[in-house]
């Protein structure tokens, strides 16, 4: 029955394969040459000495064992010895060589990744989630040097192997090679069946392991606000639903990988069983060399290993393709804010920043800001108020530009923002926000990233001005101390600190605090808030507040209201309208703080 003609998505599906290991060894090819080289030749020698053994049975049956000739027990196992020797020698500088290419490709493609995911934009992170991209790569990433390595073993080891193995049957018994080589046909056509099974099978358990790696990856992240909240049971239940599906398609690739091993060991064992049933009929009715059938059969035995390699090397190959494959599909995504092309860096003389008509959406048809057109003076302190959700931090990611404005422009001393370099835009702002941010190493560490080239006197002085230096000092290790995963070891009040003096130590001329005192004590918001009102001095300020008390001082003063600007002035001149929405915050925080010693009185 013929076997049924491929469809075109099959055939689509094999060329963007092709493509994909096109590109792969485009990339990395020419990177490693020489060692590929160096690996290839010792592949050459394994493929070289696997057929001598073979061929080197038939001298020693009719020499040694049916001619009984004392000179070839000498020649003969010496010739074997050095066989074998040469053969392990190849064997491992093959083994290192491509190892130490493997680990090399792997370290490419994850600074590659790193360097590619610090260019996307702020979308993307938000549109996926970080636990489970983080999974993803970290399994996906050995995705190209498994394809290479594949490829590279498969022609220069075991195709060769085979070959010079088939080359060996043919020279020995052309009629009985035949009889061996019908077994390829129906293996291959099996083969290329699984293959297909097997592709989408093998990208759905990827995604599902990402999902499990990411769910235990959040846990752990947020373990105090699990046992908080006695979130255990459900999370354990969500837990065990994707590790069950991960667990079922695990399960379905295995069965379909490992469907073509009872098909090829029986199609294989009626091949050889019919070798030696031939070849023993011929010796015994027609005499024929007992070495030739003993050499032929061990060719036979010794070229089986590759030929099952190879009969499922779509099956393995198609595996690490779909790794490499979603490895690529971020590598390729483009930066949605890219650098237009020549794109000049800005100069910031002044620092005055302009909104002129700024509309914005996270979501079609949901706009945060609506037609918001304000100016903050070069030098002067603006502050932003109102209800959460208003869109006030919304203003704060524009102006570093996280995100592109459908409508409207920005302007930082007349020049409009998109239309210079990100990197020199960001270099004029320090940025505080709202909730601290530390990474992995030292408290000097963290500080020092605010401005890289910075002294340890510098650093030290904005731990100063920020206040602090005094809890720093008191740690095991002062400057020195680690401060964990996410400032795990430091108090949400002493992150915010170290995050205060980072911004003080990039010496910007822009500064952009978005509720920067909200994690902080009374005690450390009054010496916080000091530090502040200095580095503010001769820098344009916009500041996010929640407690009004903090902006009295501002020079201007915007009600951010349903995406909005609906009253600005100063503190005095909002205060002195009762029925405004600025009156109404202050009088309510009024309030509250008048009753907070009676409260604390009653508790």
């Amino acid at each position: 029955m013929p076997s049924p003609k491929p469809s075109l998505s099959d055939e689509h599906t094999r060329g963007e394969a092709f493509r994909l290991l096109k590109r792969i060894i485009a990339e990395n090819g020419r990177e490693h040459v020489r060692a590929y080289a160096l690996a290839v030749a010792a592949m050459v020698l394994v493929a070289g000495t696997t057929a001598f053994l073979a061929w080197i049975m038939r001298d020693v049956i009719d020499e040694i064992f049916v001619a009984g000739n004392p000179a070839m027990l000498i020649s003969l196992p010496v010739a074997v010895f050095l066989t074998f020797l040469i053969r392990g020698a190849a064997t491992y500088v093959q083994g290192v060589v491509l190892s130490r290419i493997g680990n090399d490709i792997v370290a490419r493609y994850q600074r590659r990744l790193f360097s590619h995911l610090t260019e996307l934009s702020v979308d993307f992170f938000g549109e996926n989630r970080s636990a489970q991209l983080a999974a993803r790569i970290s399994q996906n990433v050995t995705g190209v040097r498994d394809t290479l390595n594949l490829t590279v073993t498969s022609i220069a080891r075991d195709l060769l192997t085979l070959l010079f193995l088939i080359g060996v049957m043919i020279w020995l018994d052309p009629v009985l090679s035949a009889i061996a080589l019908l077994a390829g046909p129906p293996i291959g056509i099996m083969i290329a069946r699984l293959a297909r099974k097997l592709r989408k099978a093998t990208r759905q358990s990827v995604d599902l392991n990402a999902r499990v790696l990411g769910a235990m990856q959040e846990t752990a992240q947020g373990i105090q606000v699990v046992k908080a909240f006695t979130m255990e049971a459900p999370l354990r239940e969500r837990t065990e639903k994707l590790i069950l599906a991960a667990e079922e398609r695990a399960n379905r690739i295995a069965i379909v990988t490992e469907r073509s091993g009872p098909v090829t060991e029986t199609i294989a064992g009626l091949a050889i069983a019919g070798v030696i049933a031939w070849s023993g009929y011929r010796a015994i009715e027609y005499g024929h060399s007992p070495g030739a059938m003993f050499g032929f059969i061990t060719a036979l035995l010794l070229a089986y290993d590759p030929a099952r390699r190879l009969a499922r090397l779509q099956v393995q190959l198609e595996r690490a393709l779909v790794n490499a494959r979603m490895i690529y599909e971020i590598l390729d995504l483009m930066p949605r804010q890219a650098d237009a092309p020549g794109a000049p860096a800005l100069a910031v003389p002044r620092g005055e920043i302009v909104f002129e008509g700024v509309t914005f959406a996270y979501h079609p048809g949901d706009p945060v800001l609506r037609n918001v057109s304000f100016t903050a003076p070069a030098g002067c302190t603006t502050a932003l108020v109102g209800a959460s959700g208003g869109g006030k931090s919304t203003i704060i990611a524009l102006i570093e530009r996280f995100h592109d404005l459908p409508q409207g422009r920005i302007l930082i001393d007349g020049q409009d923002i998109s239309t210079v370099s990100k990197a020199s835009l960001r270099s004029q702002i320090a940025y505080v926000p709202q909730a601290p941010t530390l990474f992995e190493g030292t408290i000097r560490e963290n500080i020092r990233y605010g401005r890289p080239a910075a002294t340890d006197a510098e650093v030290e002085e904005a731990a100063r001005q920020a206040q602090a230096q005094e809890f720093i000092l008191a740690q095991p290790l002062g400057y020195e101390t680690p401060v964990g995963e996410g400032g795990a070891t430091l108090s949400g009040g002493q992150r915010q600190r170290l995050s205060i003096a980072r911004a003080l130590l990039r010496n910007a001329p822009i500064l952009l605090l978005d509720e920067a005192t909200s994690a902080l004590d009374n005690r450390s918001e009054t010496l916080v808030q000091a530090a502040l009102e200095t580095a503010m001095k001769d820098r344009t300020v916009i500041v996010v507040a929640h407690r009004l008390s903090t902006i009295v001082n501002a020079d201007q003063i915007l009600v951010v209201d349903r995406g909005a600007i609906a009253e600005r002035g100063t503190h005095d001149e909002l205060v002195g309208r009762p029925d405004g929405l600025y009156a109404g915050l202050h009088g309510l925080q009024r309030t509250r703080a008048e009753n907070a010693p009676a409260l604390e009185e009653t508790r």
